[in-house]
């Protein structure tokens, strides 16, 4: 097909890109935070690309990507990090840096392989290779389009300048993969600036869109071709794993009458009771989350309807199984903010991987809050408050009057406390940092709540420091304990970090004992 011919001639001839066996990218950029922006509307927050080393072995169908990157948004460590991930045939992995690789979902190796078609070699070489069908010639603005269905089934359309003959984007579609809401989503690299490397014309831009969302723009400052690729083998203990599956684990425990912490795993959930209905706080990660959640919720309280799920944002990872839950005929409660979000979540497509909602449609209803709303019946009241903070501007917390009960997401996550009989931490060890927490003691002050604990959606629930003074093990240090010790032992280390610390929302806490919503006399009283 000519525009197949055309755009191989405008690299460099066809020859010569069947004979790229391998390819060296090296530059810098900037990666996305897929699915963690500030409100569902916002850019997502960067990481800084300080340099990168992408290695792709196109014969051997693998490559090998080294980073260091840097956040540049508010985060718990803001330090440069390195990042280690590949593919290897059907071994996808991520090297920590410990060294250690860890083996990933058989679908996120499928994307990675697809990855290979998303560079101008890499497409044309699958165009030209046997077996290869193109279809549906079209037009599309300035561009030729053409669909291409690789011999390995793999379909990707290809966008060529009709102008200079040189690609400029490919689009292929992805299903979900772990805590992903969006159902079937178009991936989509464009090229741009393109220069001569190894005798072909290469793009020195590549940029990424994961549905409306750039996940990676690259500055290309050398690519090198058929050069030395190193070890880009997927390292023995990813390869010898077996491929992990998306399961879930819930456990329950009652911490008050009618209310039960829902954890086990990473994404915590809070089931409650009323007189005849249930409300869960939070459906988070996925369905199979989800769908675990709402079983352990019929073993719990057979004899009465979940009516109402609360979600606290609307991040993918604490939104991921909100369809799973809008399948039971729910309401859900978010924050206003996210109302547009979640109805368009409802409507998405799902053909790649069939949900439970694509296969039974409900039309949900969903609530937004803009300032205290109430579920409440004769046996209990819940309150739910939007609550300021750097993390998410459409954040949501649960209170539990009668209870003093504190239900909160990513602001805080308080650790596991130590056993009785562990050693005291080193002295040099930095304590954990938690750069949200002060907005939760902000924001209890200022509405005059009196939480005795808290129950995060990550970590473990734990007394606020009324109790936590009088608890057995003294070790277990509440919010107000952590974010005086970051006042005091991370100065050094947060000179370099970008308002880090929220210095005017820990000031507001000096000298006051500690976080002490419970005790009778109050915080508004303070």
């Amino acid at each position: 097909m000519s525009i197949i011919n055309d755009s191989a001639n405008a690299l460099g001839g066809a020859d010569k890109i069947r004979a790229v066996n391998t390819l060296i990218l090296e530059g810098t950029g900037e990666n996305g935070n897929f699915g963690q922006s500030l409100s569902p509307d916002a850019p997502l927050p960067v990481f800084k690309v300080n340099q990168f080393k992408r290695a792709i072995d196109f014969a051997g169908g693998r490559w090998r990507h080294e980073a260091t990157r840097t956040p540049t948004f508010v985060a718990a460590n803001t330090a440069p990090q390195p990042q280690i991930l590949g593919v290897d045939g059907d071994v996808a992995y991520n090297v920590a840096a410990n060294g250690t690789a860890a083996r990933q979902l058989d679908e996120v190796a499928k994307d990675r392989l697809m990855e290979l078609n998303h560079h101008p070699i890499g497409i044309l070489r699958a165009a030209l290779a046997p077996g290869t069908q193109l279809s549906n010639l079209r037009k599309d603005g300035n561009d030729n389009v053409v669909d291409i269905t690789t011999a390995q089934g793999a379909k990707v359309t290809l966008y060529v300048d009709s102008g200079t003959k040189l690609p400029s984007k490919v689009v292929s579609m992805t299903a979900p993969v772990a805590n992903n809401p969006l159902g079937d989503s178009a991936v989509e690299t464009s090229f741009a600036n393109y220069t001569d490397a190894g005798g072909l014309k290469l793009p020195s831009r590549i940029t990424t869109r994961t549905d409306k969302y750039t996940t990676a723009d690259y500055q290309i400052s050398k690519s090198t071709v058929n050069g030395d690729l190193g070890d880009v083998a997927a390292p023995e203990a990813a390869k010898s794993a077996t491929a992990p599956t998306t399961a879930a684990m819930v456990t329950a425990e009652q911490v008050a009458k009618g209310i039960w912490f829902l954890a086990g795993q990473s994404h915590h959930s809070v089931l409650v009771e009323f007189r005849d209905h249930l409300a869960l706080i939070e459906a988070p990660q996925n369905e199979v989350r989800v769908d675990a959640v709402l079983q352990k919720v019929k073993e719990l309280k057979p004899d009465k309807p979940l009516r109402y799920v609360v979600n606290t944002h609307h991040h993918f990872d604490h939104s991921g199984g909100v369809r799973r839950a809008m399948a039971e005929g729910v309401t859900l409660i978010t924050h206003d903010g996210n109302k547009a979000f979640f109805e368009e979540i409802a409507q998405r497509k799902f053909t790649m991987t069939p949900d439970m909602l694509s296969k039974s449609p409900k039309a949900p209803t969903i609530v937004g809050v803009t300032d205290k709303y109430e579920l409440k019946d004769e046996t209990r009241t819940v309150e739910i408050y939007p609550i300021p903070n750097r993390h998410s501007d459409t954040m949501l917390i649960v209170y539990f009057p009668a209870e003093r009960l504190l239900v909160e997401a990513d602001l805080y996550n308080p650790p596991a406390p130590p056993p009785a009989n562990a050693p005291p931490p080193a002295a040099n060890i930095p304590p954990p940092v938690f750069p949200f927490a002060p907005s939760v003691v902000q924001t209890v002050q200022k509405l005059g709540l009196h939480p005795d604990r808290i129950l995060p959606i990550h970590g473990m629930w734990q007394f606020s420091a009324a109790h936590s003074r009088h608890s057995r093990n003294s070790r277990q240090k509440n919010l107000h304990d952590i974010i005086a010790d970051q006042r005091g032992c991370r100065k050094g280390a947060d000179s370099g970090r970008r308002d880090h610390g929220n210095r005017a929302g820990l000031s507001r806490t000096r000298g006051r004992r500690g976080f002490e919503p419970g005790a009778q006399s109050g915080v508004s009283a303070r």
